[in-house]
């Protein structure tokens, strides 16, 4: 095992997949010369030179079309779109192209694309560099929506990304680049899309989260067992779609309570989706309706204090634990 940051193993994944497939390469804005927003990309523009990394126009329609193009026509492109805001201009590109053309053609047409995003609160950039978008792209049949925690789900999920012949949104909460966690060293490291982690075994409720709400449902984990000798088991979605909910609803026929945490709105959110599956799949075994903690119903605040009260904590999910006991 290594210990790397986020945008580390990220970047160790897309240098793995230039190296292992000639029909893999990069482009989107500043990417290649700048290193990318986050510096995922950093120095694989000199390694592999401008056929492979490329920067383009800032046009995210054109982006993403250059690259359904080049997926239709064998290549293995990942797209970097810079934030999760700017897919809104490339969104037709998304949903009536890369998601529909493999049904459409009768699958005659696949579309392998790799969609990379950066998204989520707590940076201080404002209402509309924000958002959390990750339900709103699993809405879309066609499409593979994933969500890694952690530098070893980044590296193992982005791999499993390139391999696969569907589409895949590929989302990075922004919060998370700088995380430092343990990758394992083998040659190719791979997660299965579909499979959920347990992050921490627990026998009173269980707390289900994805991307940067993980870290709030640990720690609101770890207050429990401190403050209130609550065992509360913890679990990490990773992927959105295809989604393992046989994992969650083993874990609630265990704990009989469960609590969804995510960044995005309340009203519409993704969280909604799960905790309705709970709810037809393990209603019997419920001992309480399940709670849901989401962002406050307004657009991001840019001060800091109010960006932090906007979005959830792991006191908030405290809070909705002790009051279904």
């Amino acid at each position: 095992m290594t210990e790397m940051r986020m945008r580390d193993a990220l970047r160790e994944a897309l240098r793995e997949e230039l190296i292992r497939d000639d029909r893999v390469f990069l482009l989107g804005e500043d990417i290649g010369a700048y290193g990318g927003s986050y510096s995922v990309t950093k120095g694989l523009l000199e390694e592999f030179g401008e056929a492979r990394v490329r920067d383009t126009p800032i046009a995210e329609s054109g982006i993403v079309g250059v690259g359904v193009g080049a997926a239709m026509a064998g290549m293995r492109p990942m797209v970097e779109l810079m934030t999760i805001n700017f897919s809104f201009l490339a969104f037709d590109q998304i949903v009536n192209n890369a998601a529909k053309l493999h049904y459409m053609s009768n699958g005659q047409i696949t579309i392998p694309i790799v969609i990379r995003m950066a998204s989520g609160g707590g940076s201080q950039l404002g209402a509309t560099h924000s958002h959390s978008l990750e339900g709103l792209y699993a809405h879309f049949p066609g499409l593979k929506v994933v969500c890694p925690s952690s530098p070893a789900d980044g590296k193992g999920l982005l791999k499993q990304a390139f391999r696969d012949d569907n589409p895949v949104i590929f989302i990075e909460h922004t919060a998370n680049y700088g995380l430092k966690g343990e990758v394992p060293e083998q040659e190719d490291f791979l997660i299965e899309f579909g499979k959920a982690s347990i992050l921490r075994e627990g026998r009173d409720v269980t707390l289900i989260g994805y991307s940067g709400s993980v870290h709030q449902a640990v720690r609101a984990a770890d207050l429990l067992a401190e403050q209130e000798e609550i065992d509360a088991e913890v679990i990490d979605l990773r992927t959105l779609r295809p989604l393992d909910m046989d994992t969650v609803i083993e874990s609630v026929k265990k704990t009989n309570r469960a609590v969804v945490v995510e960044d995005d709105w309340r009203f519409g959110g993704f969280a909604g989706e799960i905790a309705s599956q709970i709810m037809e799949k393990a209603f019997d075994w419920l001992d309480a309706p399940v709670a849901r903690v989401c962002s406050k119903d307004v657009p991001m605040p840019y001060n800091r204090n109010l960006e932090f009260a906007a979005l959830p904590s792991e006191e908030d999910v405290v809070e909705a634990v002790l009051a279904m006991l």
